[in-house]
């Protein structure tokens, strides 16, 4: 086993797959049973760099990529959607794996392995959910009107030809991105100079900033509750309790199955955030390990 000094030293592989014209940034790792780690939110490949190594030498053939818009692979102008996602992930599974897979997924990447395993149920053979999204933005309902403004305010804004790029450079400015960790990281001390630069480097990339304002106004895509019912594969739950973006209140729907005998495994990890994988990797690569060993 990879000790969790030895993790941060290791250097992924990467390779290049293309999809319908465009570039995807991919790594895979390890021999045996395949999982398949979906990031978030404005992540990449590097957002699993404290799992993929000791996940592997467990005895696991672990993929991982970089979703179209997102990390080093290609940006696109086009209208993004959990849909687009779902249909890359399903091609680059019968190219690349084409055996049953567990899905692992942060945020919107677990919301879309739980949409793989809802609707591709030959390509999953179980999915390991972290702080798994309700959608990929909120719904008007989920929102009072002042809220609901703001939020329709500044998509549009960030839409803008004049007005978007000079936004979006703001946001993207490091010490923004070290903020915005600061209020979703639980474990400040997972907050590393190269946590933030592996945020930040694919912001530089040309058409990012139409990448972050397509999303911005993107359909929410199916509810959880929505896809729950079609799921026959196993399933762990991660939960960072003090996630302040998908508080622990949203995760009852997955306790209530846990606790109703279904085929659901519920693991709350306190003082941790939004993305337990990368706040506290040695406790969630256990918990997954010990899982898949069942």
């Amino acid at each position: 086993m990879i000790s969790q000094e030895q993790q941060s030293q290791t250097t992924l592989d990467l390779s290049t797959w293309t999809w319908r014209g465009h570039q995807i940034q991919y790594t895979v790792m390890g021999t045996g049973r395949p999982l398949v780690l979906v990031h978030g939110f404005g992540a990449s490949i590097g957002h699993w760099r404290n799992n993929i190594p000791v996940l592997a030498a467990g005895g696991y053939r672990v993929f991982a990529l970089d979703l179209l818009g997102f990390g080093a692979s290609a940006k696109p102008e086009l209208d993004y959607s959990l849909e687009v996602w779902q249909e890359m992930l399903g091609d680059f599974w019968s190219e690349q794996i084409k055996e049953p897979a567990v899905f692992v997924g942060n945020s919107i990447g677990a919301l879309l392995s739980l949409m793989m395993l809802a609707d591709r149920p030959e390509m999953s053979a179980g999915g390991v959910l972290i702080n798994c999204a309700g959608g990929l933005n909120h719904r008007p309902e989920e929102l009072n009107p002042v809220l609901g403004f703001v939020m329709g305010t500044f998509a549009k804004t960030v839409n803008s030809p004049v007005l978007g790029p000079f936004l979006f450079n703001r946001v993207r400015q490091k010490h923004r991105i070290r903020n915005t960790l600061r209020q979703v990281y639980g474990n400040k001390e997972a907050i590393t100079d190269e946590l933030v630069e592996l945020l930040y480097l694919p912001s530089c990339d040309a058409g990012a900033q139409k990448v972050f304002a397509s999303i911005l106004g993107a359909p929410a895509g199916p509810r959880p509750s929505e896809l729950l019912p079609r799921v026959k594969q196993p399933l762990l739950v991660i939960w960072g309790a003090d996630d302040p973006w998908t508080p622990i209140a949203g995760a009852k729907i997955y306790q209530d199955l846990a606790a109703n005998g279904q085929q659901v495994q519920f693991a709350s990890i306190p003082n941790t955030g939004h993305c337990p994988h990368d706040e506290r990797p040695a406790e969630v690569n256990r918990l997954i390990l010990d899982w898949l060993a069942e």
